[in-house]
């Protein structure tokens, strides 16, 4: 079956369907190694929280996209496509089949549809430097600018939008490159053909998984690692800091929030969550749907009949 198989195999959906299993199981099955697409996986010390693998489960199979910075370091779609493409890479350099786990919905876009993601501009000098010539030349002069190193982006950018004429501006002095070609929408040549599965279950069911799954991390002390980061100087402000369930979970730390209320409003705000990833990837029509309500050896073992059955038709 593995020379039927495709170049990536993604496990997508909403949160609490089951992908971390049953990614696992695919990848023990096919001889795979995961490339997390969580945004919040990414950080290290945010654990219970985050569902991320636990230790045993990365014993299993090979992780990538785990704990690669700590909560108060900047990780963008960018810095996700650019570490994915290259484990990518790595895995197939070992004979490994990638597989893209997570739900992520952006992760996962940018990863395999190409969405590219031009480096957030950080030189405020030369912001100001273009504002200032706008107001004195006003938009006009800066598109007619635009015009000259990136035509196809000044054909898209009306002559007075001075917020989109200064941005493609400054990506392209910063860069080099046009922001026209950052934007190309072109899956990279390291991706390949992409098989790509996505896991739902009756909305109840998952409503309830969720509630389950809330009260679970709570037990397994998802309220001392929040204590911890926090004794670890990470601010309650930073952005993961602030990540859903983190948030609240430091108003109750710090004495503002009743833990029993908290958790009703992680798991309500979870299941509001939920519903937007469905949303996403619903609009992803190469998606084919697998009901997870079975559990996630009966998911697992759908997709390897649908990979089989492809086989069997070529």
């Amino acid at each position: 079956m593995r020379d039927f198989l495709p170049d990536v195999l993604a496990v997508v959906g909403p949160t609490a369907t089951g992908k971390t299993e049953v990614g696992i199981l695919l990848a023990e099955a096919l001889g795979g190694e995961i490339i997390s697409a969580d945004c919040m996986a990414v950080y290290r010390g945010m654990d219970i929280g985050t569902a991320k693998p636990t230790p045993e489960q990365q014993q299993r199979v090979r992780f990538h996209l785990i704990d690669v910075c700590n909560p108060d370091e900047p990780f963008s779609v960018a810095s996700f496509q650019q570490m994915a493409l290259e484990a990518i890479r790595q895995i197939r350099q070992r004979g490994s089949l990638p597989l893209v786990v997570g739900g992520t919905g952006l992760y996962v876009k940018a990863l395999l549809d190409g969405f590219h993601i031009p480096p957030a501009a950080a030189d405020e000098a030369l912001r100001q430097q273009l504002w200032q010539e706008a107001k004195r030349e006003g938009s006009a002069a800066l598109h007619a600018r635009l015009k000259e190193v990136d035509p196809l982006a000044a054909s898209r950018i009306h002559p007075n939008d001075a917020v989109r004429i200064i941005r493609a501006l400054e990506v392209y002095q910063l860069t080099g490159r046009p922001i026209s070609e950052w934007q190309r929408r072109q899956p990279p040549a390291e991706v390949g053909r992409v098989r790509r599965f996505g896991l739902t279950m009756p909305r109840e069911l998952l409503y309830r998984r969720i509630n389950e799954r809330v009260e679970r991390m709570i037990a397994q002390g998802w309220l001392d690692e929040v204590r911890r980061l926090l004794e670890a100087g990470y601010a309650p402000n930073l952005p993961a800091m602030r990540s859903l369930g983190y948030g609240e979970l430091v108003q109750v730390v710090q004495g503002r929030w009743d833990l029993s209320e908290a958790i009703a409003l992680i798991q309500r705000e979870t299941r509001r969550f939920a519903k937007r990833q469905l949303t996403w990837f619903r609009a992803d029509k190469q998606i084919e749907w697998i009901d997870a309500s079975q559990g996630a050896e009966e998911t697992a073992k759908q997709i390897l009949q649908r990979l089989r059955s492809e086989q069997e038709h070529t």
